[in-house]
């Protein structure tokens, strides 16, 4: 039902520079500094991800530099004494490499980043070959996306599919990626669905759901309490608020 997701592929640099695991430390700080990158991937010889050298890796030696490390470091940071001791990007790298392939949807590369506690990507293929690297920067492009472009995906792909024969037309309004849907629906338990689905929506900041039941009839409705002439909104408002509470 909804437009094709946005993937990793279509937001990765494409062009990567990674490092072998002999590369010596020096030669690790010059390409991250020629290239501006804070990590770099460190392959093989197949250019298959081994593991990810950062400035994090790189810190230790500069920390411990300039003296011995007191008793709580040697018993508490081993993993940094290792480091700051050690001469190769194979020695430096955090390994396994955590990864991403290029057909996964943003949204799935954005947990294995949180989950991973990492703020960048090696792309790889089913070989493990590295054929790009996305960063957390690179996930948030989708939120850059035009207003009238989200609008227009929420009216073709979620009310035209849940509400095609809407008890009034339902308007779809998008700013700075925040979706309003107004209108009245015939059946408001598809409302939570709708909001659900909107929010998922490429782009999509939040929703406000103002869409409203059908109106009363209390001539029809003989068991329902009589409603103000006047105040119909209100009352509506009641009948939709639990399906747009969000």
């Amino acid at each position: 039902m909804h437009g094709t997701p946005h993937t990793v592929a279509d937001v990765m640099t494409r062009t990567v520079v990674a490092v072998v695991g002999d590369t010596v430390f020096k030669d690790i700080v010059k390409a991250m500094s020629r290239w501006r990158v804070s990590a770099l991937p460190v392959v093989d010889g197949g250019h298959r991800a081994l593991g990810v050298v950062s400035e994090a890796d790189l810190l230790p030696k500069e920390e411990f530099h300039d003296g011995d490390p007191d008793r709580y470091a040697r018993l508490r940071r081993l993993s940094d004494l290792a480091k700051a001791g050690a001469r190769t990007a194979e020695e430096l790298m955090t390994a396994p490499a955590v990864t991403v392939r290029a057909d996964e949807t943003l949204a799935r590369a954005a947990r294995i980043m949180a989950r991973g506690k990492v703020k960048r990507l090696p792309v790889v293929d089913a070989d493990g070959v590295v054929e790009g690297i996305v960063s957390r920067s690179d996930l948030l492009k989708v939120f850059l996306r035009d207003d009238e472009d989200i609008a227009d995906e929420v009216r073709h792909q979620v009310v035209a599919f849940l509400f095609p024969d809407p008890e009034k037309p339902i308007r779809v309004v998008a700013h700075d990626g925040v979706v309003t849907l107004t209108g009245r629906v015939r059946d408001t338990s598809i409302v939570p669905v709708a909001v659900r689905l909107v929010r998922a929506v490429e782009g999509v900041v939040g929703v406000d759901c103002e869409l409203l039941g059908p109106p009363r009839r209390p001539d029809l409705d003989a068991d329902l309490p009589d409603a103000p002439p006047t105040d119909d909104a209100a009352q509506d408002r009641e009948i939709a608020s639990d399906g747009c509470s969000s």
